[in-house]
């Protein structure tokens, strides 16, 4: 195994606005995924497993909910704080970023902002501390981008609910304790469920041949006739704007975690560039490959201004939806694009595993495509700047 190398370009010279607990935050973030990351996220990749074991270091670093306060087994920490270790995280692989983000937006999230006290009290710490792991069941077989029609529904028989439905494409579903479920009353209004595994009619089959998120575990949330406790109902918010609430957290670390990876692309390339020599000469003094690091960084450099300034709206609690879809969108498409072109700069070498950029490239286009489409995420800036919404 290559050591990792990694040195983070830092172009306009951001550090020098970043809180010295900041600093600290992602500093050990980032020391943690080179030490238990990178030495061993290829071979999961290849073998498309999740390392379980790398569930407590992910605890210590704080990347799972940075910003619930301590009083709940939290951190205490800001959004740019939250931002920082998923970039980190993600630099390592977006499949570890995932769980994290998971655990962090959509578990503890809807917990901690939904949910009663004796909720927060009774799952938020043991989340925070690696004790149980989490999921979000929202997006179906038949409803993804339109998750308003969802067909999992639960019904009130006196001194439970009876949940019954699916879910599909659930990050860390095979092995999650618990489920954060969004489903309709009788009513047709949706509402979150806390379900834990281990409830009769609950199963979590997993997907297998994945091309993509290789060392994530992904799966199914199936709901036959699942008997529900009242107080597993998250009481402080129903309606569609609930899960969605969730997702804006998601997005918001997604939008910091997609610089990471691409800072990973530049890094390697940038390094086998200055190293592979053709035509007596490193390929980096030649004019094609120079256009195509100066535009990596260029690109890089943009969207870690539009992360930074979008962690200083959320912490004064300014961030609206739509910027986060922007930030969503435009850095997990920069990621990609910088992905593929730093592939070419490898040439050959770069489709192989002793190199990061291929796995990088292949888990962008789930990330490119999850937590709303790429295409969703540009109607929701059109609908924010015309008034019109296009979705139908």
């Amino acid at each position: 195994m290559k050591p990792d190398l990694f040195e983070a370009p830092d172009y306009y010279n951001l550090d020098d606005l970043f809180t010295e607990e900041h600093l600290l935050v992602r500093d050990a973030a980032r020391q943690w995924v080179k030490r238990d990351i990178s030495p061993i996220i290829e071979e999961y990749a290849q073998k498309a497993e999740f390392p379980k074991q790398i569930i407590g270091g992910l605890a210590e670093i704080g990347a799972f909910g940075p910003y619930i306060p301590e009083e709940y087994g939290g951190a205490g920490l800001d959004q740019i704080s939250y931002g920082l270790i998923m970039q980190e995280i993600e630099r390592g692989d977006s499949g570890v970023r995932s769980t994290a983000s998971v655990q962090s937006s959509l578990v503890m999230y809807p917990i901690f902002q939904y949910g009663t006290e004796e909720q927060r009290k009774n799952y938020l710490p043991k989340l925070a501390g690696g004790e149980l792991m989490g999921c979000f069941g929202l997006t179906e077989p038949n409803h993804g981008s339109n998750p308003s029609g969802m067909e999992t529904k639960f019904k009130d028989m006196g001194d439970h609910f009876l949940l019954n439905g699916a879910k599909l494409w659930i990050s860390n579903s095979p092995f999650a304790d618990i489920a954060i479920v969004w489903a309709k009353n009788e009513v047709g209004r949706i509402h979150g469920l806390i379900v834990e595994r281990g409830m009769e009619g609950f199963s979590t089959p997993e997907t297998h041949g994945k091309w993509s998120l290789r060392a994530s575990a992904t799966g199914e949330l199936i709901f036959d006739n699942v008997k529900v406790p009242k107080e597993n109902l998250l009481p402080g918010k129903n309606g569609l704007g609930a899960p969605l609430g969730c997702l804006d957290s998601a997005r918001f670390g997604i939008a910091w975690g997609a610089i990471g990876a691409a800072m990973d692309c530049y890094d390697t390339a940038l390094r086998y560039a200055k190293e592979r020599i053709q035509f007596g000469k490193p390929i980096a003094a030649t004019q094609l490959q120079q256009k195509k690091l100066a535009e990596m960084i260029t690109e890089i450099t943009k969207a870690q201004l539009m992360a930074f300034r979008l962690g200083q709206l959320k912490n004064e609690g300014r961030a609206t939806t739509a910027q986060i879809s922007m930030a969503k969108r435009n850095n997990v498409e920069m990621a990609i694009k910088i992905a593929r072109e730093a592939r070419q700069v490898l040439g050959g070498m770069g489709i192989t595993g002793d190199y990061s950029i291929m796995r990088h490239m292949m888990n962008l286009e789930s990330v490119i495509t999850y937590e709303g489409t790429h295409d969703i995420h540009l109607l929701i800036t059109g609908a924010d700047i015309t008034g019109m919404p296009a979705f139908q």
